[in-house]
């Protein structure tokens, strides 16, 4: 398992498209990744758990990958949300 923490920077957040965004780039993994938010585990490859989440800029986010991808896949969710998800 491999894990990094980091900061949500866009201004919306995981909405809509940016959380769309993210979870597709997920599936093309075989790894399981979990983004923990306030205490909670939230499925990454999952839009309904991802937007329920309710992540807002600022907020404080790990995601955990576990599989035989999960480096790569760690190294591409943490370059989505450290490029704002397509957004300012």
């Amino acid at each position: 398992m491999v894990s990094e923490q980091l900061t949500v920077i866009n201004k919306a957040g995981f909405h809509m498209r940016p959380a769309n965004i993210f979870v597709q780039a997920m599936t093309k993994f075989q790894s399981n990744i979990t983004i923990v938010f306030n205490g909670r585990e939230i499925d990454g490859k999952s839009i309904m758990n991802v937007m329920a989440a309710c992540m807002k800029q600022g907020a404080e986010i790990e995601i955990r990958c576990e599989g035989p991808d999960e480096v790569e896949m760690l190294r591409t969710a943490a370059d989505l949300v450290r490029s704002g998800l397509g957004e300012e």
